[in-house]
């Protein structure tokens, strides 16, 4: 599978518009790829919080339209990053679209973890319940987003639900970028599966990104890493490592579920 990470460099001073206008255009230029993944919340920036309900759409919005087109145009399967989502109901999410080549809506996830404790999207945005895959290029993906980095559990799941690899779009800061990188070799190691993961580059209101976008295969070797700056990565995801990993170190047969609490 040929897998191409889009590190969009999201400016205060450039409209959502017209990003999403140039956006569309270099996923069209990924022609001849299998899958192409953006970041987390492209449209406005991950730590914009002040636009999140100005800016946030319906799911089959503006985005979604123009994203469809750009995949169907392409002939890609493309993890469009995430949106902010406006439900019926009025509540924000922070939602990522997948398309088929046919332009399809083939999975929408709704980020469980929010990132914020108090504040920021986490008081801003309510919670997704449900666990999502993708099957694109042959393969099942799980989808995750960001924040959900840092929750071993959720890709667990992820994996009884039949994932070979992860996708995961960000919008991570500079400031913890070690921690970014260690904890997609982590997912991978302990899951035995691909790390797709695409973050932006530039600073969202006033916070750095860390960039650095990266694929890790299921022994924890990174097979690609862009660099801090707007960049594409491609990169040759060979899907048939994973059954080979997990055949030649079966760790994941030797998990223990169901133990009982500590004794008082």
């Amino acid at each position: 599978m040929r897998a191409s990470l889009l590190q969009i460099a999201v400016d205060d001073d450039e409209s959502v518009d017209s990003r999403r206008r140039r956006v569309a255009s270099l996923v069209r230029e990924q022609a001849g790829a299998d899958l192409v993944v953006l970041p987390e919340l492209w449209t406005t920036g991950a730590f914009a919080y002040r636009v999140f309900a100005d800016e946030a759409e319906p799911l089959e919005g503006p985005t979604h339209e123009a994203m469809a087109k750009a995949a169907s145009d392409a002939g890609i399967w493309l993890h469009a990053g995430s949106i902010p989502e406006r439900d019926a109901d009025g509540t924000l999410y922070n939602t990522s679209l997948v398309f088929s080549p046919a332009g399809d809506l083939a999975a929408a996830y709704r980020k469980i973890h929010r990132f914020g404790f108090d504040k920021g999207e986490a008081v801003l945005m309510g919670a997704g319940r449900e666990l999502v895959t993708a099957r694109p290029a042959g393969t099942v993906l799980g989808l995750a987003t960001c924040y959900d980095l840092r929750f071993p559990e959720l890709f667990r799941g992820l994996v009884d639900a039949g994932a070979e690899g992860f996708v995961v779009p960000a919008g991570w800061p500079e400031r913890r970028r070690e921690h970014w990188t260690l904890l997609a070799r982590a997912r991978a190691v302990e899951n035995q599966a691909f790390v797709l993961a695409c973050g932006t580059a530039g600073t969202h209101a006033g916070v750095p990104q860390a960039g650095h976008s990266i694929v890790v295969d299921p022994w924890g070797d990174v097979v690609g890493e862009a660099g801090p700056g707007e960049e594409v990565l491609s990169v040759s995801v060979d899907i048939g490592k994973v059954e080979a990993t997990r055949e030649q170190f079966p760790a994941l047969k030797d998990r223990v579920l169901g133990l009982a609490g500590p004794r008082r």
